[in-house]
């Protein structure tokens, strides 16, 4: 592709992934990544105020939530994989070096991308989610353990599939975390499918796969981290010490009273937020 055509698929390895491309076709270059259990749906605020800035925006549902993309083994969801996935986007849209934004996991896919091929990342935007460095300080120095519990518990096999089913328990966990009603239950419905319930926990299930070296890269493009206070899963310790692994301009940024689900509850601040972002370093 040229970069001037729209992109609604793309393939990797005989997995084809869906993709919301939308905004001005001449726009800026932002790739939107999703999190758990979310899809690119989760973007849906943000997005049309970053069209509005000139902005084009191109949101996958990656690997296990597009339909055409559910490996079943857990070993296909290690963390190489789900970057190499963003990667093929990026190339086969023709769109040169991008803005990466990613949101939870989605942002744990946009931190590995940015070290290991920074040479497609123009800027780097992580929410809620720290440089996994810090994070992992984090688990073995403060309470972060505790609060990634669920890390652990998905690692079982079949019963989470159950949790995480529109009438499981998942739901009550959802709205005690501050997403609400018509969102957890815009993200759980489509967990109905059992393929793609179990898609999305394999990006779990995969985490003891990773590569041990890989994860204290240091980041080395401008990158702006959004963190909330309000974020039940994600403690303060990670995002504070995340700037020791960013050797970049670097911006942090705290949303006051804002739950972990960013995206879906702050839209205009994380566009303004974006938007001086990504202009500044354009």
């Amino acid at each position: 592709m040229t970069g001037h055509e729209r992109v609604t698929t793309f393939t990797r390895d005989g997995l084809t992934f869906d993709v919301r491309d939308e905004g001005p076709i001449d726009g800026l270059p932002v790739v939107l990544l999703h999190g758990f259990p979310q899809d690119s749906r989760s973007w849906n605020k943000v997005a049309p105020l970053l069209h509005r800035r000139g902005v084009r925006t191109l949101a996958p549902d990656q690997r296990g939530y597009s339909p055409g993309a559910r490996p079943r083994a857990r070993w296909a969801y290690r963390m190489s994989e789900l970057q190499k996935d963003i990667a093929a986007l990026i190339e086969q849209a023709g769109l040169g070096p991008v803005h990466l934004v990613g949101h939870d996991w989605g942002a744990a896919v946009a931190w590995g991308l940015a070290t290991s091929q920074p040479e497609l990342v123009r800027t780097l935007t992580a929410l809620s989610v720290p440089h996994p460095a810090a994070f992992g300080r984090a688990v073995l120095t403060s309470r972060q353990l505790l609060k990634s519990w669920y890390m652990v518990a998905f690692q079982l096999p079949w019963i989470p599939e159950r949790v995480i089913a529109p009438d499981g328990p998942a739901y009550r966990v959802l709205l005690a975390s501050g997403q609400s009603a018509d969102e957890a239950k815009r993200d759980l419905e489509p967990m109905r499918d059992r393929s793609r319930a179990q898609g999305a926990l394999n990006w779990y299930r995969a985490i003891p796969f990773a590569s041990p070296g890989s994860l204290t890269d240091k980041v080395r493009v401008p990158t702006l981290f959004v963190w909330s206070d309000g974020d039940t899963a994600i403690g303060p310790v990670g995002p504070k010490l995340t700037a020791q692994f960013v050797d970049a301009p670097y911006t942090f940024e705290v949303l006051h009273g804002v739950s972990h689900w960013i995206p879906d509850e702050a839209p205009e601040r994380v566009a303004e937020l974006l938007g001086n972002h990504l202009l500044g370093q354009s």
